[in-house]
């Protein structure tokens, strides 16, 4: 054999192919798959006639008493709304119990295709920074309305606004006052009847937006210039927005929106609940916030967390907590209170009646078998009366007692 040849390392490339052979009849649905090496592991043990225990977790990492969360969203993308929109309570419910951090899913144009060798933009207005960053056009209309260089922008106005008003505490208040006034007055995306004006690229529906969540909008445009800014005409790397591509890529973030809690990937639909019920599970064992004790368990999650921890009691599964529409405690402990004193008291008038039935049944017994006393004060006989049935069951005469002398 050439020996050049053996120095060399052939790879086998080829497409595999996800269907029944013939050979799949023995694997069921749900299956679970595991490495080889693991396998092998598992394999010998059998053979040894040992007994396997396997266990299959997806628990959330709950280290310490703080839980760390990111959400992956995007600008114009209509599933991310409905938790941009109601998780702002949950929140700031959470306060200093919990640590948030916004991401934006930002395309890289590079690999998108969308920059060509010499450096030009080969997509349109779909992206910015002569195709460095791109992403979707949100009214699918490349000629009018909003584009997706405009998405770009609204990405790294957020991720700006976040640095400045919310990444030293951990909820920014102001970022999702901003996010939900967006989303109210400018984002029109999602309007089934298409009777909205967009004004999502719209500079006064902005900053009318900024001015409602109390944030500086100079400052956020000078964020936004002091990241190597984003446009059209500029050609220049972006620092936040490089990030972003950065971390989506290194944790693999491919669905919006996404939820990392303590850098677990949570699988899903982002519903309120599941949320919820991720981060609250984030926490370790005794160190729950007071909003994942009393409405993690809840059915209305949403409503248990606006109304400050209230479990209606109608949607209770029965964990929850003491809604407003319940009894109140003291009411009940009162009417249970007063149910023992009414069954302690007809309890002792049924004994008094007993007792009373009793010591009338004795004194008729002794009474009938009292000494007879004669008429001069002496005992001469003891007699046993008779009822007046027994008498008129004879002839109608003999004496009316049966005395022993």
């Amino acid at each position: 054999m050439n020996p050049q040849i053996m120095n060399h390392v052939f790879v086998l490339r080829c497409s595999q192919i996800m269907a029944d052979d013939g050979s799949g009849s023995d694997i069921s649905i749900p299956s679970f798959l595991v490495f080889k090496e693991d396998a092998d592991e598992i394999k010998a043990a059998l053979k040894d006639n040992t007994q396997v225990r396997v266990q299959m977790s997806f628990k959330v990492p709950a280290p310490d008493a703080r839980v760390e969360y990111d959400l992956w969203t995007h600008p114009s993308d209509p599933n991310s709304r409905p938790i941009e929109k109601s998780w702002s309570v949950a929140a700031l419910a959470l306060a200093e119990h919990a640590s948030f951090t916004p991401h934006h899913y930002v395309y890289d144009g590079v690999r998108a295709g969308c920059q060509d060798a010499n450096g030009n933009n080969q997509c349109y207005n779909l992206c910015t920074n002569n195709g460095l960053y791109c992403s979707t056009d949100p009214d699918d209309d490349l000629d009018n309305g909003a584009s997706g260089a405009d998405v770009v922008v609204e990405s790294l106005r957020r991720i700006c606004l976040w640095n400045l008003y919310g990444k030293a505490d951990g909820v920014g208040k102001p970022w999702w006052d901003y996010v939900t006034n967006f989303i109210d007055q400018c984002d029109s995306f999602d309007d089934p009847y298409g009777t909205s004006e967009s004004k999502f690229n719209d500079p006064e529906c902005v900053g009318s937006a900024m001015v409602a969540a109390g944030v500086d909008e100079q400052k956020v445009n000078e964020c936004m210039a002091a990241a190597g800014g984003v446009g059209d005409d500029v050609n220049a790397t972006n620092h936040l927005l490089e990030k972003e591509i950065a971390d989506q890529e290194a944790l693999g973030v491919v669905l919006i929106p996404s939820l990392l809690v303590n850098q677990a990937v949570v699988r899903g639909s982002l519903s309120f609940s599941t949320v919820l019920k991720a981060v609250c599970s984030g926490f370790s064992a005794g160190s729950e916030p007071d909003i994942c004790k009393e409405c993690a368990n809840c059915q209305d999650e949403l409503k248990c967390v606006q109304t400050n921890g209230y479990c209606p009691a109608s949607h209770s599964d029965g964990s929850g907590g003491i809604g407003p529409s319940s009894v109140p405690i003291q009411v009940f402990a009162a009417v249970l209170i007063g149910l023992v004193v009414v069954f302690l008291a007809a309890v002792a008038i049924q004994h008094q009646r007993q007792q009373r039935y009793m010591n009338e049944q004795i004194r008729g017994i002794v009474q009938e078998y009292m000494p007879v006393t004669s008429a001069q004060g002496q005992d001469t006989s003891m007699a046993i009366p008779q009822d007046d049935d027994d008498d008129d069951e004879g002839n109608g005469s003999g004496p009316s007692s049966f005395s022993i002398t």
